[in-house]
């Protein structure tokens, strides 16, 4: 097994380019990742590399619900994930089965599922569009307006679309637990350090947190909002990966992590489970592969589809 270094780097580029892979990354990924790979962004972003890629192989380096996604969209290609076990809080806050009764208990209400991309392939299934945080606005004001919504599964993300539009929707009471450990007290406590910073934050985050916020966006549009800002120095109240990526496009500037009150600083577990040596190993052994069954990719397809032409 190689050693951590230039010589894994440069094994993993060969192994790139003898199976015709393209790496995928998620700015949540820790850096080593980051700078390796082809094309680093958001789940919309990544959403539109994976549908365009000419690639036999897909290394998507992210969570369980993002390779599946780029499988989704390129049901013949080999697509491999890291760690299999990358999974994510929010996406297992909504199982398909409890998606399922209830939309059965509900039936009367002939609820328009809007879903966040991050939940499984079986809710993705269940579903009539698919969003990000980037596009989620854009979405939900392009559903029919006598339809009811039931927006899946990040109630925060929800919320904060319905202050956007105006829009009523039912949410499902799911959580990314790291986002939800930003406080108000902690953010209030690093503004008295760095007063003139502004404060940028995810939407994923609580009302509380987000009332503290200058700008509330995805995490590719925090890469927009900091290069045309005037100030120099910003408090990024997100998942850590993203400082990285912050520090790299937009060297000239300061970027401070958003605390929580246990740290100064928030890491994904599930995240931070992809490392160098996994992914060296699955372009090696073109495994762990995501193997989703035809009948739920086909009907998983039809929104992602529909997002992506309705965010074009």
């Amino acid at each position: 097994m190689p050693t951590l270094g230039l010589d894994l780097v440069e094994e993993i580029l060969e192994l790139k380019r003898t199976r015709n892979a393209v790496i995928l990354a998620h700015n949540y990924q820790v850096k080593e990742i980051q700078d390796l790979a082809d094309f680093v962004g958001d789940s919309l972003g990544l959403s539109y590399q994976a549908a365009r890629t000419d690639a036999d192989v897909i290394a998507f380096c992210g969570v369980h619900f993002m390779a599946e996604t780029a499988k989704i969209v390129n049901p013949t290609k080999n697509v491999v994930l890291p760690d299999l076990e990358a999974g994510c809080s929010l996406s297992e806050s909504c199982p398909a089965d409890k998606l399922a009764a209830y939309l059965e208990a509900n039936r009367d209400k002939h609820y328009y599922v809007v879903a966040y991309i991050n939940c499984s392939a079986g809710v993705k299934a269940l579903s009539d569009v698919i969003c990000t945080s980037g596009n989620a606005v854009k979405i939900v004001q392009r559903v029919p307006a006598d339809r009811h919504i039931l927006f899946v599964p990040d109630q925060n993300l929800g919320a904060w679309v319905m202050e956007k539009t105006g829009r009523k929707m039912e949410l499902w009471k799911g959580n990314c637990y790291v986002h939800v450990e930003f406080t108000r007290s902690a953010i209030e406590r690093i503004k008295t350090e760095w007063p003139d910073a502004p404060v940028v934050a995810h939407p994923e985050c609580t009302y509380a947190v987000r009332l503290l916020a200058d700008e509330v966006c995805s995490t590719e549009k925090m890469i927009t909002y900091c290069k045309e800002s005037p100030a120099e120095a910003f408090i990024i109240v997100t998942e850590s990966g993203m400082l990285h990526r912050l520090r790299r496009e937009i060297p000239g500037k300061t970027f401070i992590p958003g605390p929580t009150d246990q740290c100064a600083c928030a890491d994904c577990r599930f995240m931070k489970m992809n490392t160098l040596e996994k992914l060296h190993a699955a372009l090696l052994n073109l495994e762990p592969e995501i193997v989703i069954p035809e009948p739920i990719r086909a009907r998983a397809e039809q929104p992602i589809r529909r997002m992506l032409e309705w965010s074009a």
